[in-house]
């Protein structure tokens, strides 16, 4: 692109001597505060800029002072591969360059700043809740947010979790820059592990996120991760990004929302959040940063769309407190035993502290209560008074009336603490009628049979059960509608893509949008693999990527779309099994015994007994096969398991898993 110089008009004229001299003072300050850098003048962080002509700048308004931001602190060794660049705390705020104010262009491979689109690349998080990830991508250099997981339901049997498919990131693991994670939920973190096997690079988050974080990286093994602590107000240059972190609220300690300043603009990434004024621990949001993001514009705005169906605003963790007191005053002479998610820390400093207020010890149980209370008393997130922490082992040497026992389970998980209570089957606590349930948790979408399943059974043991239906003993962590139209307004994108939920929550968000007076032309609704283009002048959807599930079992992992293992299970689960072993002799092939038959998972019509038949077809076709001749077996097998489910769909119409095992001696 050709750079024309400005031309001085003809008929201009001349300017006042008074107006030359002020001319020539302010090109003279101009040199004094420049220094060259890569051959381009760049002002210095400490010297004002007022954009536009002289006009223009006596008209600016003095910007406000900015936050005073830290230096990250790393652990581990820094990986010289990825080239993370130099950490620049909230006060050095990246000025527009003197190039740029005279219109000329920074020079950037493969066609210029900004000729290239960033794309946006979506691996989950989007058309689902649940592991979130999105990759931001130009020229040679990505960036990645979150590395989330979601847990299986119920077409998943056996599998333990289900994390995005990362084979386009590992492809292009060369340029990958690093991971910045918003806060720390398990669908924002937990895939974390499984991320980091593949592909090195740093990881950004504030105190709490990288301590929940780095439990999962200890119990991986993953001991050699470049780890960088920020806070709300700081910046880290990744290739040619930009990232700021602000302030949100949420149901954790440590959320964040993201700007990205990128070759093409600023995208905003709002995280999880909600606009609490009156947090019970820390600050509010940081709407005045926001603001003043808006106003130097915006390209794009990625906005988390959870609760956009629910009107009006969320309500503040303090109401969750005021009703957790009322509670331990009703039931001064009762165990009390509260279910809550572990990762609200807040939640969980506003019972302990309720705890020591009544006399109380508390008592925690459910491994991940445990990870999350060690980890946030760590870093000074929990703040726990002496003596009243015990051992679950000792609630028994306590009158009910000075127990409190935190526990996991508030979404009816199988295999929970207060499930298993619920059922009986808790060796260290037993359900009775002088306790108080409290589950201080509305279930996720998905999860209401398995909570009122444990709500019926904990009634049934004569507990009294408070719940969000009942009491308000739990407020969201995610934004209101009037919530979401506020950041919209201060941020005032021109584009717009909702993220983090299903369909049907995106497509609201994006009907909220329109409402506010965007174009329906400036907003896109994505689905997982979806490659989103961004240029100066346009958003438009690029090709596809190689997207999906993984699934985790165990060690193993496996792709959801293609995998044998899971077609297997659900045959299984459906249609049940026959296994049929018969032992032959290596020398003769003949059969050597009767051949055993086992049924497993298959519905067997009344009276009917079809291991007899099954028996007979086996030997039979030991006269019609070669056996002595079938080394491997594989003739004998395939003739047994064709002529047994034949039989078998002939008889019931079904069709079950038929396995042949010869054994020869």
């Amino acid at each position: 692109m050709k750079i024309v110089q400005p031309s001085v008009c003809a008929c201009a004229a001349k300017p006042r001597p008074e107006k030359k001299e002020y001319i020539l003072k302010q090109k003279q300050n101009d040199r004094a505060f420049t220094q060259e850098k890569g051959g381009q003048k760049t002002r210095r962080a400490e010297m004002p800029l007022f954009l536009g002509n002289a006009k223009d700048a006596a008209q600016k308004q003095p910007q406000p002072k900015q936050r005073q931001g830290e230096r990250a602190q790393v652990r581990g060794a820094a990986d010289p591969r990825r080239g993370a660049q130099a950490f620049v705390p909230a006060q050095e705020r990246n000025d527009r360059t003197n190039a740029d104010k005279q219109g000329k262009q920074k020079k950037f491979k493969k066609g210029g700043r900004g000729k290239n689109p960033v794309k946006i690349i979506f691996l989950g998080g989007v058309g689902e809740i649940g592991k979130n990830m999105t990759a931001i991508e130009y020229g040679n250099d990505i960036i990645i947010i979150d590395a989330g997981l979601t847990f299986p339901d119920e077409e998943l049997p056996g599998i333990d979790l289900v994390i995005p498919d990362i084979s386009y990131l590992v492809a292009n693991k060369n340029k990958v820059r690093g991971l910045l994670i918003t806060h720390g939920h398990e669908d924002h973190v937990g895939g974390i592990p499984y991320l980091l096997k593949e592909i090195n690079m740093p990881v950004y988050g504030t105190k709490l996120t990288l301590a929940l974080a780095d439990n999962k990286l200890r119990e991986h093994r993953l001991n050699k991760v470049q780890m960088n602590t920020v806070k709300p107000g700081d910046k880290v240059k990744l290739g040619c990004f930009t990232v700021e972190f602000i302030n949100v609220n949420h149901s954790i300690a440590g959320s964040v929302a993201l700007c990205i300043d990128t070759p093409n603009g600023k995208i905003f990434h709002s995280g999880d959040f909600k606009i609490d004024l009156t947090p019970v621990a820390g600050e509010p949001i940081d709407l005045s940063r926001i603001a003043e993001i808006g106003r130097e514009g915006v390209k794009l705005l990625l906005c988390e769309s959870t609760n956009v169906e629910r009107p009006g605003y969320t309500m503040s963790e303090t109401v969750v407190g005021t009703t957790l007191d009322h509670l331990f005053s009703e039931n001064a002479n009762r165990r009390i035993i509260v279910a809550t998610f572990a990762s609200n820390v807040h939640r969980l400093q506003q019972i302990i502290d309720l705890a020591a207020k009544y006399r109380r010890k508390v008592a925690l149980s459910g491994r991940s209560m445990l990870n999350v209370v060690d980890a946030a008393t760590k870093i000074g997130e929990l703040t726990i008074p002496e003596g009243v922490l015990i051992d679950v082992e000792k609630i028994k040497n306590y009158f009910d009336r000075e127990i409190v026992i935190v526990s996991t389970g508030s979404q009816g998980e199988p295999m929970s603490a207060l499930t298993r209570m619920a059922s009986g089957e808790f060796n260290k606590v037993t359900i009775g009628p002088n306790d108080t349930i409290i589950i201080s948790a509305s279930p996720i979408p998905g999860n209401e049979k398995m909570v009122y399943k444990v709500i019926n059974n904990l009634y049934r043991k004569g507990a009294n059960v408070v719940y969000a239906s009942l009491e308000k003993i739990h407020v969201s962590g995610h934004a209101c509608q009037e919530e979401l139209k506020t950041l919209h307004a201060l941020v005032n994108p021109e584009y717009f893509i909702p993220v983090h939920g299903e369909y049907r929550h995106l497509k609201r968000h994006a009907q909220l949008a329109m409402e506010m007076g965007m174009s329906e032309n400036k907003i896109l609704i994505a689905d997982i693999g979806n490659c989103v283009e961004l240029t100066k002048d346009c958003m438009q959807f690029g090709e596809s990527v190689s997207s999906g599930s993984r699934l985790v079992d165990g060690g193993s992992l496996e792709d959801r779309e293609n995998s044998v293992v899971m077609k297997d299970r659900k045959h299984l689960s459906e249609d049940g099994i026959f296994v049929i072993t018969a032992c032959v002799s290596e020398r003769s092939g003949d059969l050597l015994s009767e051949p055993a038959v086992v049924n497993r998972g298959f519905v067997m019509p009344e009276n009917a007994d079809y291991a007899a038949e099954i028996r007979r077809i086996v030997v039979n076709l030991a006269d019609q096969v070669d056996i002595a001749g079938d080394t491997d077996n594989t003739e004998y097998a395939a003739a047994i398991k064709k002529a047994v489910k034949n039989f078998i769909y002939k008889k019931t119409k079904q069709n079950p898993v038929v396995m042949a095992n010869i054994v020869r001696i």
